[in-house]
């Protein structure tokens, strides 16, 4: 009996204390570095026992001793803890998977970490948002130190890009491009629809192993590859409706008459007359499959892009074909790329948005409601003020004048790599491209904008340009992997690279034309038997084939998993350097640790500091400078010598250091670069002696500049857990760079007619920095309509003449010679990108703010049309806050230079993915976006657009054709011709089958 109820009560103990331990409940807080983290999964593994954490990171569980718990959560490293009581908290450490993700770079590819110089990598989840019509535009404000500006948006002109400032005073300003290995491709010829990602090498030691091209910083876009697998058609669409987004200060028609202005009877909005609400359409399609060992994507993309200046935009078609496939045995992978792109063009007229602003806005806009009998038809039926400098009607500049071109670029390229074992590999590529531009112009005889119809004497007048460029590339190089330890690895690449480039152009002009029924190819067809004499201009050019030649090699070692070490030289020559000095040499090198190896700083992943130096060359931006030049005399029956030879010319060379700091910890990372660059032995036409040599003009290498600056950018995510994350990143630069030797001191930026024509508003001299503004400090004083100036240097006589000596001290005594002062800069102190990504189950927000900060702006409308000075009564005022109409003499001073510092959301972006049924047979995803672009902009600045000016072009703009490139030593004057910024809406879908 004993023993029986001895073994129920052991029974019931056994059966009590095995229902206590699988009722146990588990209870703790997952946290990571920041905090409680909501939306852990926390699961009993190999059972379905499971839960979410709460908003406070708290959970509770079911569980035993001895099970195990696998806590896991998106970008966070899983664990598994075995239960030993009844509280567990849990601290995840962050993936840190991201800083091993393939890093392009020149002539291969690295890993995040063991990259050593200033290397910003953005993919297709960052860009920008919206209406993107350049690749550039992808990514403006997202690298620290890059400057992406379109000043006013003309969806015509490419942006201008600047890496870490001035790298050259000649050509080659903007950044190398390379698409998918092939170097000096065209942004032009990508649809930003087929972009993946884009690497922007930034400093010295990672651009050196391009040599030459590499001086002003490298962009490495890679496009969408095909995937192998069931083949899948993607379509991305959208329409845009753009308007203005602000306009210069001018005054009504009841405004202008109330202030004394002629009233010619009318009240005409003229901006409103030559802009619009411009719409844009985009269609990208895109196949994508494969089969085995081959893949495949082949792109579609329609364009048509409206400017809002009337008669301005663009309709592009560009296709793109990518295809991988590897053979004999897999040993050989061939790459395959080929694009081509159609652009027809209306460049419209900026100036009609120049007389827009000034033209009188009492002004009847057709010559029978004139007051003047005399405007009637001789002038296509428009008004125009006959005997005004500068006025012209811009509804007939837009109406009756044609200006368009068409550009077609082919592309193609195949790369080989034959991996002769598991440790070297081959590579070869070869690289075709084929670009054709024409741009022609027709100007009506009725025109008397350009067209002279007030003149006897010509009549009518059509310009013809047209350019043919070609490029050919050959590249060889291998790769040696080598393993001498368990800590110690080395990677070892050398090769060859040949460049070839031809081009030829021509420029026509004809005019005096019997009537309007010609277009301008037949206008210049016509005038070559019945123009009258000294009516035609003809201008043509043909290159030899300009060559670079190149060897290059660079090393890499890794040991101990953290401490990364590279260095590369490249050995290049170019035909367009002197006889003495076609060739140089490159070198670069750089070291980085990761201190936090063996610091091991707590939840730290990465703690990485490095060091790097490297050389870099700027090419002459036309061939044959170094051989004397001789131009055609007047009858063309001989040549006259322009130019002496040059034989010792040789590269501008770029030395640049880099120090910078990474640091990975969780949620958080930060990346701050400092730099110091040189560069040296500008090449400049300049004056030389005439009895050594007797043109008196050669070509030669003088000049030099150093820039110092820093980067900053900061990511951190806020907020991340399954169904709510939010992310800010912020990146923000700064530079100064000082133009340390050169030929002379210079006043540039003339600002032009009317009555500025002697007017300089930039300093270009020796130990001061680039982009000063000068000119004399006006006292705020008004004398006989007269602005007061400043006795600046306090001789007691006031000089405001546009002269040398009223900006320095000429002759050395330590007093300055005149009474000129520095009134602004036109580089900014400071740029700013920040931005904010939160997504909420299937809703995603972008937000995006840009900003510079601590440059001035030249406001040339202001200078010319604000005093109301004599003639005044026929041109529109300038009214802004700082008009004085007491000024009636019109004279650059202090008080037409502003500070332009702006901050502006320029990308604001709603998303919503669909959930698509699994099955389902047609519709994979589904997303719908709206996005606005250019919301709003908070700045004190008057003009139209508060983005720096990095580039000037001069006063006038010659009808587009250019004969000179912008000059970046005068940067900071806002030119009557500029484009007006626009605000963007974009509704776009995305569909994949």
């Amino acid at each position: 009996m004993k023993n029986k109820l001895l073994k129920k009560t052991l029974l019931l103990l056994l059966f009590l204390s095995g229902s206590f331990m699988y009722a146990q409940t588990v209870s703790g807080t997952v946290s990571d570095e920041s905090g409680p983290l909501p939306g852990v999964n926390v699961l009993v593994q190999g059972t379905t026992t499971g839960t979410v954490t709460n908003f406070d990171g708290e959970y509770e569980i079911n569980a035993n001793n001895g099970d195990t718990l696998v806590f896991s959560f998106l970008g966070y490293l899983t664990q598994e803890i075995v239960v030993s009581g009844s509280t567990l908290n849990v601290t995840l450490s962050e993936d840190a998977a991201q800083l091993d993700e393939v890093v392009v770079v020149g002539y291969g590819s690295t890993t995040k970490k063991e990259i050593t110089s200033a290397v910003t990598k953005v993919g297709e989840e960052e860009f920008n948002k919206g209406t993107i019509n350049s690749p550039s535009e992808l990514l403006q404000g997202k690298v620290a130190g890059l400057s992406i500006y379109n000043k006013g948006g003309n969806p015509n002109e490419d942006a201008v890009i600047r890496l870490r400032g001035i790298s050259t005073v000649g050509s080659n300003a903007s950044p190398l491009v390379v698409v998918d290995g092939v170097i000096g491709a065209s942004l032009n010829n990508i649809d930003p629809n087929d972009i993946d990602s884009m690497t922007v090498l930034k400093d010295g030691s990672a651009a050196a192993i391009y040599g030459s091209r590499g001086s002003s910083g490298v962009i490495i876009v890679t496009t969408k590859r095909g995937k192998a697998g069931s083949t899948s058609v993607s379509y991305n669409g959208s329409v845009a409706v753009a308007s203005i987004a602000n306009q210069v200060e001018n005054m009504s028609g009841s405004q202008f008459v109330a202030a004394g202005g002629t009233d010619l009877g009318s009240r005409t909005d003229w901006l409103d007359l030559v802009t619009r609400d411009a719409v844009t359409n985009v269609h990208n399609v895109a196949i994508t499959g494969g089969y085995d060992r081959t893949n495949f994507r082949v792109s579609t993309n329609f364009r048509d892009a409206q400017g809002i200046l009337d008669k301005s935009g663009f309709k592009q078609f560009n296709t793109r074909l990518q295809a991988s496939t590897t053979i004999l045995d897999d040993k050989l992978k061939i790459d395959f790329n080929a694009s081509y792109t159609k652009r027809d063009s209306e460049f419209g007229f900026n100036e009609a948005l120049r007389y827009a602003v000034l033209y009188n806005p009492t002004a009847p806009v057709l010559g029978a409601d004139s007051p003047y009998p005399y405007n009637g038809d001789p002038y296509g039926g428009y008004f125009e003020t006959l005997g005004l400098f500068d006025s012209f009607n811009p509804v007939s500049i837009i109406n009756q004048n044609t200006n368009n071109g068409n550009r077609n670029e082919f592309i193609y390229g195949a790369n080989f790599k034959y991996s002769v074992t598991d440790n070297i590999a081959v590579n070869a590529t070869y690289s075709e491209q084929f670009k054709k531009l024409t741009n022609g112009e027709y100007y009506r005889t009725t025109s008397l904008f350009r067209g002279s119809a007030s003149s006897p004497s010509r009549k009518g007048l059509a310009r013809l340009y047209s350019k043919d460029d070609k490029f050919k590339l050959f590249e060889l190089y291998g790769d040696i992997s080598i393993d001498p330890s368990e800590k110690l690895n080395l990677k070892f690449t050398g090769g060859y690279s040949w460049q070839e480039e031809t081009f030829n152009d021509y420029f026509l002009a004809a005019g005096d034309f019997p009537n309007d029924n010609l277009a301008y190819l037949d206008a210049l067809e016509w005038s070559q038997d019945q123009i009258n004499a000294g009516q035609i201009e003809i201008n043509s050019n043909r290159s030899p084939e300009q060559r670079i030649i190149a060897f290059f090699a660079r090393a890499n070692a890794t040991f101990d998993d953290a401490i990364y070490f590279n260095a590369s030289v490249r050995r290049e020559g170019s035909t367009k350097l002197g006889e003495n000095n076609k060739w140089g040499t490159f070198p670069a090198f750089g070291l980085g640790v990761d201190l936090n190896k063996y610091l091991e700083l707590s939840n730290v992943d990465l703690f990485k500091v490095r060091l790097g130096y490297g050389v870099t060359g700027s090419l002459p931006s036309q061939y044959g400078l170094a051989n004397a030049r001789f131009e055609p005399t007047a009858d063309l029956l001989s040549t006259n010598q322009v130019t002496d030879a040059n034989p010792d010319l040789k590269w501008e060379q770029k030395a640049e250091t880099n120090f910078g700091i990474e640091f990975n910890m969780g949620r958080l990372s930060a990346t701050l670069d400092l730099y110091t660059r040189k560069v040296s032995d500008f090449i400049l036409e300049r004056a030389v002696d005439v009895a050594v040599y007797p043109t008196g003009r050669r070509v030669e290498n003088g000049g030099d500049l150093s820039t110092n600056g820093f980067e900053l950018a900061l990511d951190y995510d806020i907020v991340k857990n399954s169904d709510l994350s939010y992310n800010s990143g912020i990146v923000l630069s700064s530079y100064k760079t000082t133009l340390d030797t050169f030929a002379n001191t210079t006043l540039n930026g003339n600002l032009g007619a009317p009555g500025q024509n002697d007017t300089a508003v930039i300093l270009v001299a020796p130990g001061q920095a680039i982009g000063e503004i000068w000119g004399p400090v006006w006292t705020g004083d008004v004398v006989d309509g007269s602005q007061t100036f400043k006795d600046v240097n306090g001789d007691g006589t006031i000089q405001d003449g546009q002269l040398i000596a009223n900006y320095l001290d000429a002759d050395g005594d330590g007093v300055r010679d005149g009474d000129l002062a520095k009134l602004g800069k036109g580089i900014p102190d400071f740029e700013l990108g920040w931005s904010h990504t939160l997504t909420y189950k299937n809703w995603d927000v972008n937000a995006f703010f840009r900003g510079a900060f601590g440059h001035s702006m030249v406001n040339a409308f202001r200078v010319f049309y604000e005093p109301v000075v004599g003639s005044q009564g026929s041109y529109n005022l300038i009214n802004t806050k700082y008009a004085d109409p007491a000024i009636t003499n019109a004279k650059f001073s202090s008080l037409y230079v502003e500070k332009a510092d702006f901050v502006k959301l320029d990308n604001l972006s709603v998303g919503y993915n669909f959930d698509i049924a699994e099955g389902n047979k047609y519709i994979k995803s589904l997303r719908l976006s709206l996005s606005a672009q250019n919301l709003f902009t908070i700045t004190g600045y008057t003009g139209a657009d508060p983005e720096p000016a990095l580039t000037d072009r001069g006063s006038v703009d010659n009808g587009g054709f250019l004969g000179t490139d912008a000059n970046p030593l005068i940067p900071g004057i806002d030119r009557r011709y500029n484009y007006f910024a626009s605000r963007t809406f974009t509704l776009g879908v995305n569909v994949n089958f």
